[in-house]
């Protein structure tokens, strides 16, 4: 029977790797999946991005047990010739079956409905604080419990995108668009299509969306060669303009998050209009329009503008530590140029990753995130499980002599601005190929 099966080689599977001519290989098994990359409801990105090579380690880590099934109409009859598992992803493989028998992905406790609650006891002192009381200090209280809203919200909306928090899809998609859309104005399925891509290519420089900020930040001087955007299919260019905001960058960094929610908004809306295909897209524009009726409705009720301008201000200032420890997770890691690898896919996840070391009752307020490596790894598993695997998770990478990386989040704070600030000392370097201005060379050749 071994002699009947037909074989290619890894060589030839690499031809394999684009729209239209898309296969992968999970298990040694070859599958053609070009006709159905774009209903793959990950989306068409994260397969681009693994084409032509194996993916086993990440279809474990993004797929229950009952996916598996799935795979045989896709199946090309060739198996993989120089098919090889390396040690790494034997123990990880190894762990993803224990977990699995242990019921961790299923067992998700409490925390979807406890989070649903306090966002509910929060969306009515919010109201009250507004609609019912007069003093400036009630309404600046008001809205700061309203960016603990969002930041707890979140939390909910990405644990319901990575697996079911709720008794149903039907109800798990609903969740989706009321914790995200509706209370936060920000489409889910934005996230999904930028979260997915940072998965899959966790802190590559040209696919992983979630470090693509020019003309605001760069985290390596590698983006001074102007990358091109293989998930946005553009160039990010570093004109003078780059430059200089990139120079001071580690001293703009914290003022930038206080507004980041504004880039959110505005990108929301540029996908959901947009020629590209996007699911249930009626649907999420249903969400957004909820949102941005109750929210200036609210506003409307506050006495005059500067109290608007200090409410709004104030709930996005709470808000940006949410987007400052998305960005303490990564931004101080490795990097790397060029597409994921799947056959390095673990370490390209603890070499990308950076957890913040906190007590557990602190739990609650990062949303089980300060465990990024162990999220990156096990997406499926739900947060409350990420504690007990952590120690699991660091004997693994000890064992391999891989990176595993914890800070506070003060140290964490401190590694993110030392990054940021070691690129932009790179920027300001006038003799740096990228192109300069009179203004630019004012400001600093002669201070």
């Amino acid at each position: 029977m071994e002699g009947k099966k037909k074989y290619i080689t890894a060589e030839e599977l690499k031809k394999h790797n684009k729209p239209g001519d898309l296969w992968i290989s999970i298990q040694g098994k070859v599958y053609n999946v070009s006709d159905w990359a774009k209903e793959h409801p990950g989306g068409e990105i994260p397969l681009l991005n693994l084409a032509g090579q194996d993916v086993t380690d990440a279809f474990i880590a993004y797929h229950p047990g009952t996916a598996w099934k799935y795979l045989d109409k896709f199946f090309t009859g060739y198996y993989l010739h120089d098919f090889q598992v390396s040690d790494v992803s034997k123990d990880y493989r190894r762990l993803v079956t224990e977990f699995s028998k242990m019921g961790m992905f299923e067992t998700k406790g409490h925390v979807a409905f406890c989070s649903l609650a306090s966002v509910a006891v929060m969306f009515a002192i919010v109201l009250y604080g507004v609609l019912r009381c007069d003093s400036v200090w009630a309404h600046l209280g008001a809205a700061m419990v309203l960016g603990m809203l969002w930041i707890q919200s979140t939390y909910v909306g990405h644990d319901s995108g990575h697996y079911q928090v709720m008794s149903s899809r039907g109800y798990n998609r609903l969740a989706q668009i009321i914790t995200g859309n509706c209370l936060t104005g920000i489409s889910i399925a934005w996230w999904k299509w930028t979260h997915n891509a940072h998965h899959i290519a966790c802190n590559s420089l040209d696919y992983d969306p979630d470090l693509q900020h020019i003309p605001f930040f760069a985290v390596s001087s590698r983006f001074f060669n102007s990358l091109t955007s293989c998930f946005y299919g553009r160039k990010l260019n570093f004109d003078p303009l780059a430059r200089f905001l990139i120079s001071y960058q580690h001293l703009t960094f914290y003022p930038v998050m206080c507004v980041a929610r504004v880039n959110l908004y505005l990108q929301t809306l540029l996908l959901l209009f947009s020629n590209r295909k996007v699911p249930d897209r009626a649907f999420n524009i249903m969400g957004i329009l909820v949102f941005w009726t109750w929210f200036p409705l609210l506003l409307s009720y506050l006495p005059n503008w500067p109290e608007r301008f200090m409410f709004v201000l104030t709930s996005f200032a709470v808000t940006s530590i949410q987007h400052i420890q998305f960005c303490l997770n990564h931004f101080s890691a490795n990097v790397y140029v060029g597409p994921p690898n799947g056959n390095d896919w673990f370490e390209k996840q603890t070499s990308g990753t950076l957890d913040i070391a906190c007590s557990p009752w602190m739990d609650w307020f990062f949303g089980g995130l300060q465990f990024q490596l162990e999220h990156h790894l096990f997406p499926r598993l739900p947060r409350c499980q990420l504690r007990k695997v952590s120690p699991v998770v660091k004997d693994l990478c000890k064992k391999h002599n891989l990176p595993y990386r914890s800070l506070s989040f003060w140290d964490a704070n401190v590694s993110t601005i030392k990054t940021l600030r070691t690129a932009a000392m790179q920027a300001r370097d006038v003799s740096n190929t990228a192109s300069k201005n009179l203004l630019w060379e004012a400001v600093n050749t002669h201070g």
